[in-house]
């Protein structure tokens, strides 16, 4: 049955964002424009989310009599007169009537115009009006080693973050070939850009890179280019091995999944109810997938489970990626859900919900079939035993489990996230990488930070770091967390005293402090991590979900690093703190952007050092893996071995498997092998009609 109070937590609609836009825009003694085009030196209005009510308001009203609570937005607008940002709470909706300027209460201190994320105006600026003209005193050179023209100098990627210290605005611009998979092509040209100033006519190239050579400005460049003093760079047409366009004709389909006795899943508004769960979803704008308010069997497991943050630092020879920390929430990651591919992206048979946002677009954008949900088998048993040691029989049961599904594409990768529901009570949050490395052009064959992949290109080491928000209700707010190991023990045996044995023996520690239970990668780490409620089960011990995390991440950015605060929560394998309004993410819209001065410090809400014991507490799991390109990732990555995720167990929450009680059990005997009273699967051949497909559909492209 589905909770009609889920709404609380529901992505604003396209109509609220209007609401929200207009009465922004018409703020009395403000000029707030949101025309993506606006200039820098505009006050722009850049985002509009939903802002989350208190939780304890959202629990009094899902649980009692509580109120609504009500429902407000998050105003970004960026001040270009002032140089500074802001962050408004805008209310009520619909018909907003007030807003409240909300900064300093949640970051602690004003956000400075520098750190916001670059705008469509800014780019619009970069690369139709600065690029071209400043290219033009070297477009024979650009012609003769690249085989460049202005109307292809669009094609680039720009490093982040963007200079060297706090106030920086100073970007290094690497141009590639104009083909499909351009972040493959890099040309071997570079040039650092200052752009701090909202004044357009004020910006200035910095430095340039030509053929791993440095100069001061183009005109150095162009004149020893002319000289003949500068080793050249010959162009050479190249096959695009970008291409993802099949190399053969395709003309297979694969083994499909439809469902049989029809959907057992349903969806209303933002709620959905598959067999024994329920859960409340959303897609917030700059972090991503996220869910709320998950049930099983009635009974709230987890408040929030949500994407927080996707960080990614490079190594090169070359300026751009030897700069380049990416920390892709601070660039939108939910803004980046684009169209689903069925059939290719999520099974054909799935069911497709689509998004909305504001973010540098105007108007509220739709994000079509952004979400996928569909149940899937998962090819192999979630349970079975066959026995023929004193009694015959056969037991088990399928692994058929919920997956809800978005893939974000930001700029050249693409993540493939998934929270998945199984019938045995517990929940999957994972994540897989591919899309295009980040390349940089091959230097004196010089492979200290990558490996050669294609023509002149090296693909450059880096690491992923995913972190996840788990806030887990076990039987309440009043949980403590726990951890549990092994070590062996020697004992004597009872009935052979002289003998002695090495056996294991179950370790126990109950952690009461946030500094505690703040446990670090480079640690070694109990190996049952465990929140924990005061209530027991039948068996007399206390219930509670295990943390079970899968990585195979590299080494974390050193802390004597002025950027590593930015990033902090990197630090830990898992984190737990007890729960505050304020510490809603691990990270910022403008972490990246200002990242030697973060607007939010994960470290920080450790720092108090607060008691975990009977607390409301949250999980911070980081997951993720080091990739060292090599040549199987051309054209692009696969997902196979590159991913991480966080597996949320029931550890003695029940009294047995609650699968036991599933519709979809298997029970064979001696005699029974062919009835359908405890295996439905046997009259599966007879009682089964082929499916009808919905049309193949796509507008990503719209």
């Amino acid at each position: 049955m589905h909770n009609e109070r889920s709404v609380v937590f529901a992505d604003l609609s396209a109509e609220e964002i209007l609401q929200v836009r207009d009465y922004m825009s018409k703020i009395p003694g403000m000029k707030i424009s949101f025309e993506p085009s606006s200039p820098p030196s505009a006050d722009y209005l850049y985002m509009i989310e939903l802002s989350l009510p208190k939780k304890q308001e959202v629990l009094h009203y899902l649980d009692g009599d509580g109120p609504k609570p009500r429902r407000e937005a998050t105003a970004v607008v960026f001040y270009g007169s002032k140089n500074f940002i802001k962050e408004y709470v805008v209310g009520p909706l619909p018909n907003p009537s007030y807003h409240r300027d909300v900064t300093v209460e949640r970051y602690k201190r004003e956000i400075p115009l520098t750190a916001r994320p670059v705008t469509s105006g800014e780019y619009l600026l970069m690369d139709m009006e600065f690029l071209i003209d400043v290219l033009r005193p070297v477009s024979m050179l650009l012609k003769e080693s690249f085989g460049l023209t202005p109307s292809s100098y669009d094609a680039y990627y720009d490093g982040m973050p963007r200079g060297v210290k706090s106030g920086d605005r100073q970007t290094w611009v690497s141009l590639c070939r104009d083909e499909e998979g351009f972040y493959i092509h890099p040309v071997g040209f570079e040039i650092l850009i200052n752009h701090q100033s909202t004044n357009f006519s004020s910006w200035h190239v910095m430095k340039v890179l030509y053929n791993g050579q440095y100069f001061n400005s183009l005109l150095e460049l162009k004149q020893k280019y002319e000289d003949g003093t500068v080793e050249k760079i010959i162009y050479k047409p190249v096959p695009n091995y970008a291409s993802l366009k099949p190399k053969k004709k395709p003309t297979g389909v694969g083994p499909q999944q439809y469902y049989v006795q029809g959907k057992r899943f349903s969806i209303k508004n933002n709620n959905i109810v598959y067999l024994d769960w329920s859960f409340a979803f959303g897609l917030n704008t700059f972090r991503g997938m996220r869910v709320f308010d998950v049930r099983f069997r009635g009974e709230r497991i987890i408040y929030e489970l949500s994407v927080q943050e996707a960080m990614s630092v490079y190594g090169s020879l070359t300026p751009n990626l030897m700069l380049t920390k990416f920390l892709d929430g601070s660039l939108g990651i939910g803004a980046c859900a684009y169209e689903l591919v069925r059939g290719v992206d999520c099974p054909y048979s799935a069911t497709f919900i689509d998004t909305f946002h504001f973010m540098d677009t105007g108007v509220p954008r739709r994000l079509r079939n952004s979400i996928c949900v569909f149940e899937h088998d998962m090819g192999q048993p979630l349970r079975r035993h066959f026995s023929e040691i004193v009694y015959n029989s056969y037991g088990g049961l399928a692994n058929s489990a919920l997956v809800f599904r978005t893939i974000t594409a930001i700029g050249n990768y693409d993540y493939m996230w998934d929270f998945i529901f199984y019938q045995s009570g517990s929940v999957e949050a994972k994540v897989k990488a591919t899309g295009y490395i980040a390349s940089s052009f091959k230097l004196n064959n010089n492979f200290q930070f990558g490996h050669q992949v294609a023509e002149n290109v090296t693909g450059n080491i880096h690491t992923h770091f995913i972190n996840f928000k788990v806030d887990l209700d076990v039987l309440g707010v009043k949980n403590v967390f726990q951890t549990k190991d092994m070590e062996f023990v020697n004992v004597s045996l009872p009935w052979m005293p002289e003998r002695h044995a090495m056996i294991p023996q179950l370790v126990e520690t109950q952690l009461q402090t946030e500094q505690e239970a703040a446990l670090r990668h480079d640690a070694k780490t109990p190996r049952y991590l465990h929140i924990a409620s005061n209530q027991t089960n039948r068996w007399g011990h206390q219930r509670s979900y295990r943390l079970q995390v899968f990585s195979n991440t590299g080494d974390h950015l050193p802390e004597s690093q002025a950027e590593e605060k930015a990033m902090s929560w990197a630090r830990y394998k898992v984190a737990i703190t007890k729960h505050k309004d304020l510490e809603q993410s691990s990270g910022s819209l403008y972490n990246l952007h200002d990242i030697w001065n973060p607007a939010v410090d994960f470290s920080k809400y450790i720092e108090d050092n607060e008691t975990i014991e009977n607390e409301d507490l949250v999980a911070w799991v980081t997951t993720g893996f080091l990739h060292i390109p090599h040549a199987e990732d051309i054209p692009n990555t696969v997902t196979v071995g590159n991913g991480g995720g966080v597996l949320l167990r029931p550890h003695n929450y029940f009294d047995e498997d609650p699968s036991i009680h599933s519709s979809d059990g298997v029970y064979i005997s001696p005699g029974t092998e062919e009835s359908c009273d405890n295996n439905r699967i046997a009259c599966l051949a007879q009682e089964t009609c082929s499916p009808v497909l919905e049309p193949f559909t796509y507008h990503g492209f719209d």
